[in-house]
Formats: C-alpha cells, structure tokens, sequence
C-alpha cells in the first residue's frame, strides 16, 4: 500500500489513462479520489459513472449524453458525463463490463478527446480518465469480451489493490481509523475499543468483503454491540484463501 500511495503521488499531475485493478470492496474508489485530490485538477469536477448498474442503452446516454429529439422521449438536451467532467476526471468504475458496443466510442474519447452526443453533434472534451474493475481485463481480451486497443489505452498506468486478507498488517490501523472517523457521528462513548480477542479474530478472518466489510463490521459494533454473535459469525467462516 506504502507503493501505491507513492504511485499515486507520482501520476497525480500526468492525466494519463490510470486503471485500478482490485476485488469488490478494496477501496479502489479511494484511490480514485485521492488521484484527484492531488492533481491539478482537484477544484474540477470529479464524476463517477457505475459502468455495470446501467443496460446499454442507458449508459451510452449516460456517459456522452444527447440531443433535443435525438430519441422519443428526448425532450431537451442533456449534457454526458464526459462533458460534464471536462476539465476533471471521470471515474469509470467496473469498466470491464461496458458492452463492446460501447467500447470503440470510448476509445475515441480516450485518444482524442472528441465523441459524438446521440443525436449527431461533435464535443471535444478535456477529461482524466480513470477507471476500476474487478475484472481480469486480459483474459476478457483474449476471449474478445474486451477491445485490445481499449485495453492497452486504459492500462498506460496501472494499479493493483491486493485484497485485505494479503495486508492483514493493515486491519488494525484500519480498525482504528474507522473508529476515529465514526465516534463522533454515531455518538458512541470514548472508551469504545476492540478487545484482543476479537482482534485476534479479524487478524486470522480472510474479508471476502475486504476493506468495505472490515468498514460495515466496525460500524455494527459500534452500534450494536452484538460481540458474541460476530464472533460466532467469523469462527464459522469458511477458509476462503486460494
């Protein structure tokens, strides 16, 4: 992670193509923001488009927007999400899953920063492009579920989350923070700590979940105190380590 942060502070100001590679819940959406955070572009817009929660369709309307009439219903204009993030980034999260339909018009706003809205007329933009998945990219490309030049063009910096269950040293700190962070919001008392024993158990737990689950459970016990039941919760768990 100590790499990673140190990759991040490198490519910052570079607005090269970044692409973040990680399991659901490792917190590549962190590492999205704080690109933006200390870039040249931190006072822009940052824009996040869920690239797998939308149908086709919808996406591509989404992502670069259309024209009065340019379909029924299409009744005023509507900015795309590339334009609205020009001069910022836009953070294309679970790019793995945009439709090869979709992909050769991205790939045009990657290499010139020009597309097309639905509906005819031609926007040039000036948008950092970062994405995320949780897809092996290469091996969609091999199966050709993945443009090759995409893929090349979205991978010029790379960077791979390993999953919590690989950094265990870092669930205590981690624990801590989240403490800090939620005390005062959830209005919990001082005192509140994690004892040894549970720690113990978070050290040897695999967090299919990663970063996010480890985030959700501190907050349960925050509030609810069930101690007992999540350590009957984690001890049952099965193995999950390949």
């Amino acid at each position: 992670m100590r790499n990673i942060r140190d990759l991040i502070k490198t490519v910052a100001d570079t607005a090269l193509s970044v692409i973040i590679y990680g399991e659901t819940g490792v917190g590549k959406e962190v590492i999205a923001r704080e690109l933006h955070r200390l870039s040249n572009r931190r006072d822009k817009r940052f824009v996040k488009v869920n690239c797998a929660a939308l149908p086709s369709e919808l996406l591509e309307s989404e992502l670069f927007g259309y024209e009065r009439g340019a379909f029924t219903g299409a009744t005023r204009f509507k900015p795309g999400k590339f334009e609205i993030a020009s001069g910022g980034v836009i953070f294309l999260d679970e790019v793995g899953d945009i439709p090869l339909r979709l992909q050769a018009k991205l790939l045009q706003v990657l290499q010139n920063g020009e597309f097309s809205r639905l509906g005819g007329r031609d926007v040039k933009v000036n948008t950092w492009v970062i994405s995320a998945t949780n897809h092996d990219l290469a091996s969609d490309m091999r199966e050709t579920r993945f443009r090759e030049d995409l893929y090349y063009r979205l991978n010029i910096i790379k960077i791979d989350v390993p999953p919590l269950r690989e950094r265990r040293e870092d669930i205590p700190p981690l624990v801590d923070y989240f403490i800090k962070k939620y005390r005062s919001d959830l209005d919990i008392s001082e005192d509140f700590t994690i004892y040894p024993e549970i720690m113990d158990l978070f050290l040897q737990y695999d967090w299919p979940g990663n970063v996010m689950e480890l985030f959700n459970t501190i907050r349960r016990l925050m509030v609810m105190g069930d101690w007992e039941e999540l350590r009957r919760q984690i001890s049952s768990e099965p193995d999950t380590t390949p």
